[in-house]
């Protein structure tokens, strides 16, 4: 979503940014403004880089306004100047503010020069964006690397790996599913998507290479949502689903396994839904994906905005409908009367059907 808003920098703008890469400049502030990408505000260097963080930064951010901040460093690289690129989405601002900041995001950096940013830092308080918020940064930077996703793959299947009890007395076999690697490519997606970078994210499975990969990533509205779904092959859906209920605008993150039947193989098909419940999970827990709801489809006509509303928001039958007792058939013979049993009440009888004897 991020090369979707159409939105470019001004022209005094691309001015300003080949003047302040010459030292003076300390940090500039860029806003949005008339579908453009403007200059807010910037200042002149007073001290070293750490003096200068909370005096000149924190005066810039407004409590319901996002911007840009882009924060000059003293140290260089072949290129010149280093800069920190801070994105500011305060919790208070309007929706649509917010997205609309998220989407330029990628369009500024290439704009500024994407060489010269050392760092990037997304904060929602002012905590996040002061200089012990960026030290934390850095500290989590310089951490001992994590586990690289075939690592991290290798581990999960160890602590995963198929629990079969064959034997004479045997009852059951567990088999929790097949757990294919997702691709590098792939899981930096889903974290754009989770970052509202971006608002779809098709994933598909390399069964020759055993590989769960990257197929499209179409900024994608409801509307088009049904003709993202392939008609002859299986496919992961992930779709932020952006909807209001009962008043309350929401964006939910909505996992699709799409099947067309018999259309695919069937290798294709049972690995597909072997692999489904590994990969929810590593969604869900190793990339922190908060899945809202979780559907199976066969046709990408079901996929409406009505079939979304109702599978995220169940409608609720407040009125039980009492059962009715059915009519007898109308050419029905007379009633048999049985015997009183000893201690039985006489049943009245209403109906005016004749009444036999009995014999």
């Amino acid at each position: 979503m991020s090369h979707q808003t159409g939105i470019e920098a001004s022209d005094d703008l691309l001015a300003f940014f080949a003047r302040s890469k010459e030292g003076e400049v300390r940090v500039i502030r860029v806003d949005i403004e008339d579908e453009q990408l403007v200059l807010g505000k910037s200042v002149d260097t007073v001290g070293s880089w750490e003096d200068d963080f909370d005096k000149l930064i924190r005066p810039l951010l407004m409590e319901k306004q996002p911007c840009y901040i882009l924060y000059r460093l003293d140290t260089q690289n072949d290129m010149g100047y280093e800069w920190v690129f801070l994105s500011w989405s305060p919790d208070f601002a309007p929706v649509r503010q917010k997205m609309l900041y998220a989407g330029t995001r990628s369009t500024l950096k290439k704009t500024f020069g994407g060489g010269q940013i050392k760092e990037e830092v997304f904060g929602t308080t002012v905590e996040d964006l002061s200089l012990d918020g960026y030290k934390k940064h850095l500290d989590s930077q310089e951490a001992p690397a994590p586990l690289t996703f075939a690592e991290e793959e290798l581990q999960f299947i160890k602590k995963n790996e198929v629990n079969a009890e064959i034997g004479v007395d045997s009852k059951h076999q567990s088999m929790p599913g097949v757990t294919f690697p997702i691709s590098q490519d792939a899981a930096d997606k889903v974290q754009e998507l989770k970052m509202g970078e971006l608002n779809y994210v098709q994933l598909s499975l390399d069964i020759k290479n055993e590989r769960i990969c990257l197929e499209n990533t179409d900024d994608t509205s409801t509307a088009e949502l049904p003709s993202r779904v392939p008609t002859d092959q299986a496919r992961y859906h992930l779709f932020v689903f952006k909807h209001t209920h009962e008043g309350d605008y929401m964006e939910s993150i909505v996992f699709i396994y799409s099947m067309p039947g018999y259309k695919c193989s069937i290798k294709e098909r049972m690995l597909y839904s072997s692999a489904k419940s590994p990969l929810v999970d590593i969604l869900e827990n190793h990339l922190g994906l908060e899945l809202i709801k979780k559907i199976e489809i066969s046709d990408g006509a079901e996929l409406t905005e009505d079939f979304l509303q109702d599978e995220l928001h169940p409608k609720k039958n407040a009125v039980k409908q009492a059962f009715a007792k059915p009519k007898g058939p109308s050419n029905r013979g007379p009633r048999r009367i049985t015997k009183q049993r000893p201690g039985e009440a006489v049943e009245n009888n209403n109906d005016e059907e004749e009444q036999g004897s009995v014999i």
